[in-house]
Formats: structure tokens, sequence, C-alpha cells
């Protein structure tokens, strides 16, 4: 404690005084001079200087304030000196910085090798999302979004997918438990693919539109080298008035090109999809072997890619109970899909769609 490092003088002669202050100076002279670091430079101030239990507080309370009358100045001489000496020794301190010992604790080694910085990189499926919208965007697209927890009205009924349509069954659906005391149309459901933001957009919008939408998707189905139960889709959307499937071949013709190069080409044959009538599957000319015939095309020199159509007039009715303005018999439209994963297992030349969810590192190094 404090008062133990300060006694009480039984002398107040000059003598006494003499060797109890020159006993202080010393003490604090020596402790200054072992001072190495900031934390002991605030301990040596708390002890000396602090208000409470510093040691010249308690020196004035017991030397100074105890002195007899006639010995009070030659005290409180000595204790301004001392106390003078206190503050010289802070500052020297203080102005000095750390000592050759705390440098050398803090030394670095230049002859090390140094922390190397990974450098982030965009996952090849965000690539690969981010190249297609780009391609739009350069056309005129927006980008639409919507929630991944869809209503089946917006997934199934307004897409003209009718309750018990057997295309239904060919989206095998993840439905969110405990849906059944509610009405068919608003139960709960992971979207089966962007669709549903094409009449979000339509009912917030009048024509003309023309967005493009990637977006994660769900299906219940079984993982396979070319298959995953979440994957990721990019729909497009345009509307307008005189839209033709010309508008359409033109437009997927220059995003083909755009993506794979100019020398790739298009042909579109006939298909069926519920939101579109007619309908169309798109094949380019395969980018391995520019058409001649090798094992990824199955030796026919293409690769389907792509399902389109011209928007069906029953998706356009859905749509005009919100948006008036989409008259099937003033407006017309097409869409398109394509799936992310598939394009960007063509470009990258990757065998397993599963490697782009696993996260190795040693994989996905590649694409830094």
């Amino acid at each position: 404690m404090m008062s133990e490092a300060i006694p009480n003088l039984s002398a107040f002669d000059d003598n006494a005084l003499d060797r109890a202050f020159a006993a202080l100076k010393q003490q604090a002279g020596e402790e200054a001079a072992a001072l190495t670091s900031a934390d002991g430079l605030e301990a040596f101030k708390l002890r000396w200087l602090g208000r409470k239990q510093g040691i010249l507080t308690e020196v004035s309370s017991r030397w100074l304030k105890g002195a007899p009358p006639e010995a009070k100045k030659a005290v409180g001489e000595r204790f301004k000196t001392l106390k003078e000496l206190i503050e010289q020794l802070r500052e020297a301190a203080e102005g000095a910085g750390p000592t050759d010992a705390v440098l050398a604790a803090e030394a670095i080694d230049i002859t090390l090798p140094g922390t190397r910085r990974l450098t982030g990189a965009e996952h090849p499926i965000t690539r690969t999302l981010n190249e297609i919208t780009s391609v739009f965007a350069a056309l005129g697209y927006s980008v639409g979004v919507g929630p991944e927890v869809e209503t089946d009205f917006y997934n199934f009924e307004c897409m003209n997918f009718p309750p018990g349509h057997p295309a239904r069954d060919t989206q095998d659906t993840l439905v969110i438990a405990n849906q059944e005391r509610r009405p068919l149309r608003d139960r709960l459901l992971l979207r089966t693919h962007t669709s549903p933001v094409q009449m979000r957009t339509m009912e917030r919008q009048p024509p003309p539109v023309r967005i493009v939408i990637p977006g994660k998707v769900h299906r219940n189905e079984a993982d396979d080298a070319t298959h995953s139960s979440t994957f990721h889709q990019v729909e497009g959307l345009c509307v307008d008035t005189n839209i033709t499937f010309s508008d359409l071949k033109g437009t997927l013709d220059h995003a083909m090109k755009a993506l794979f190069g100019s020398s790739v080409k298009t042909r579109f044959f006939p298909s069926f999809f519920p939101f579109t009538e007619p309908s169309a599957d798109m094949q380019i000319s395969c980018i391995f072997c520019g058409g001649k015939g090798c094992r990824k095309c199955k030796q026919s020199g293409w690769i389907e890619l792509l399902g389109c159509g011209m928007v069906d007039p029953a998706v356009f009715a859905f749509a005009a109970e919100k948006q008036p303005a989409y008259d099937p018999k003033k407006i017309s439209g097409f869409a398109f899909g394509m799936g992310a994963e598939r394009i960007a297992m063509m470009k990258y030349g990757v065998s397993d769609i599963g490697q782009f969810y696993v996260g190795d590192m040693r994989f996905l190094g590649q694409f830094a």
C-alpha cells in the first residue's frame, strides 16, 4: 500500500527533510529509467501523480499537512522541487518513445516471405449469369428479380399451368410444409422457374416491357452429373405491339453470337411449353467441333440450349386482370429461358455440375 512506502516523519529539520526527499527523488529516477512501454509509463504516472493514491498525494497529506507550522515552508519548497522532477521525468519518458528493448520485440525480419493475400474472383455461375445479363442489357433489357418462395398462383396458374395440368408433373415441386388449409393458389413453394417474375413485372408495368431475369430455382429431382435440384435460370420477356417470332429468332441469334462467338449458328425446332404458343427449342452449332460432329454433341453438330416461344394469350389475360394494357388482341411478346449451369459447363469445359456447389477451392481457383 502507498502508506507503507511513505512513512511518517519524526523530525522536520533540514537534514531529515533532505534525506527523505532525496530518497524519493532517487526512487522516481530509477523507476523512470526502467520504463520500456506505454503501459509502464501509464503505471508510472498513476503511481506518482495519481490524485487519490499517488505518492505525491501521500507526501502532501503526511509530510506537508502534518508538518509543524515552522517547518511547513521548508517542506513545501522541497515538495515543489520533487513534483517538478516527477513531471520532468514523465515528459522525458513520453518524448523518448519506445526503448531499444521494445523496438527489438517489434522488429520485423524482412528476409521472411511475406503474407500472401488471396485474390477473390466471381464464382463461375455468377460470372455466367452476369455475362448473359450484360448481353441482354446491351439490347435495352432491364433486370427483373423476385422471391424464391412463391405462391402456386404465380409459379403455375398464371403461367397457364391450371390445377391438374399434366405439365405440372414435369416440374417436380418442393412445397412448404403445412399449407393444406390454404387455397391451392395461395400455397407456398420453392419456385421451379423464374417465370413468376414475368407476371409480377407485367402486373406492375404496362407495355412495352423488356426484362431479363436471372435467379435460383428448385426442383425435386435426383442429382447427377448434369442435373441438380437447385440450379440457376435466365429468362427473358419482351412485350410490345407487333412483336413477331422473327424478333425472337433475331434476338436469340445475336445473344448466342455474343456469348459463344460470331461463328455460332442457331436453329429452332417445334416444342411445347404451357406459357408460350407457338413454342420452340433452340439449338446452337457445337462450339467444340464447329458443327462437324463430336462426342459432346453426339455427332450431330448441334447442342440444344434453351426453350422459347411467343407468349400465350392466356398469360396476357392473367396480366390484364391488374394491368388492362395487356390486351392479347393489341399486344404480343416472346419469352425464353436457359439454364446458367449448362452454359457454364459448355464455356468452361466442366463435366460434372456438382463441382459448382461443393466449394472446392482447387476447382474454383481456376476461375480467379
